[in-house]
Formats: structure tokens, sequence, C-alpha cells
């Protein structure tokens, strides 16, 4: 059962276009396996429907329409040409993932060891503000407890882990700020896949962040 969902907000500004593309990408993911938020949308955007009906209207082209249809076909036969098969990955179980998730895997996923227990592979999602990627932890595995620079936007894909705030399973939309901090911990049963949105480096806490931390850093792409 998925039990933490993008707050109101966010839902609005996704709705509206108006969300960053990176958080877009976590907030369309989310839905895609959240009925509950999927249902929210549509509520949303038949709202922003409606407010679009209530608008002043505004004179255009003749030939308007046309040209939008025409758009809309040349980027269906671009996208089918462009199609490909999903790669496949030990590491990932791809079939399992959020059809927007499938689409940002490249062909040969880069996987980093962070530390014993954690795994990353940064995704290219063409913007330059949030870092985009994959985090696995093992089973039974602890990250470092750590704060956060930045918005830190976490979606579990596989597994499950803890913290202090509780337990998040397949679905569960994480969102911390700086001043949060936490240490995840892996269920003993299974790996735990995240996908995970970062606006800046996480803070690691203790003597052993006056070491690494000025080091760390975040790459958008």
């Amino acid at each position: 059962m998925i039990n933490h969902h993008p707050d109101a907000n966010m839902l609005v500004e996704y709705a509206s276009g108006s969300l960053p593309w990176a958080l877009s990408i976590s907030v369309s993911a989310h839905m895609q396996l959240c009925s509950q938020c999927r249902a929210k949308h549509q509520q949303l955007s038949m709202l922003g429907g409606a407010c679009l009906d209530d608008a002043p209207s505004e004179n255009v082209e003749e030939d308007s329409f046309a040209r939008l249809m025409g758009r809309i076909e040349s980027s269906k036969n671009t996208a089918q040409k462009s199609a490909v098969k999903v790669p496949q990955s030990k590491d990932l179980q791809t079939k399992q993932l959020p059809k927007v998730v499938q689409k940002l895997l490249p062909d040969n996923l880069q996987w980093r060891r962070v530390s014993s227990a954690l795994k990353m592979a940064r995704l290219t999602t063409g913007q330059e503000q949030y870092e985009v990627a994959f985090h696995k932890i093992s089973k039974g595995g602890k990250v470092v407890e750590h704060d956060h620079k930045g918005l830190e936007v976490t979606l579990v894909l596989e597994g499950s882990f803890s913290d202090d705030g509780g337990v998040y399973q397949r679905g569960d939309f994480i969102v911390r700020e700086p001043g949060q901090t936490h240490r995840p911990t892996a269920t003993l049963d299974q790996d735990c896949l995240c996908l995970s949105v970062c606006e800046a480096p996480v803070a690691v806490t203790g003597w052993l962040g006056k070491v690494i931390n000025p080091f760390l850093s975040i790459r958008p792409a």
C-alpha cells in the first residue's frame, strides 16, 4: 500500500505544467504506480480545463489547428522511428519500472559504488537543475546518516527501506528538505531500488562529514 504522496502544491504545479522537468519525472513515475494520485491529477486537469473555458478568447490564425496537428503527427512519426527496446540489466527488473523511467534508461547503465551498502547510476534527463539517479541499497544495508543541502525527492521502485520517519515501500514518494536528517536502511528480504531527484549534494553528519562533504557534488544532465 502506498502511504506517501506528492503534496497538493506539487500536484497542482505538475497539472499546470509549471513543475520543473526532473521533478515532473518523479511525479509521473509515482502516478503510474498510484491510482489515488492519478485520480487527483484528473480532477485538477478538469478544473484547469474549466478555467480555460471561462477565460477570454484570443484570436488565432485560421490554419493554427492544422499546423498543430501536423506537428503532433510529425512527433508521433519521429517517436516511432526512434523507438528502441528497453535495455535489460542484471541490476534492474526493467519491466517492473514505470514507463516514464524505462524511457530514461541508456543502453548501458553505469553503476558506481558509493559505499558497501549503496550504489548509484545517474540518468540523463536534459535539464541542469537536478541530478536524477537510481540509488540501490543492498538488503539489510544502511546508508550513512546525512542531512540535505537542497530538495531531495525519492520514489521507491523496488523493495523497501526505513528511517526514523517510518517504512517506505514501492510507490512511496518521499520529500526531504534541508534540516531533515535521516539514515535509510533497507529491509532484510531484498535490495531497495529508488529513483532520486536531488537539488544539491547531501551533507554527511558527524566527523566523517567534515572529511568527505567538501568532495560531494551532483551532476545534473
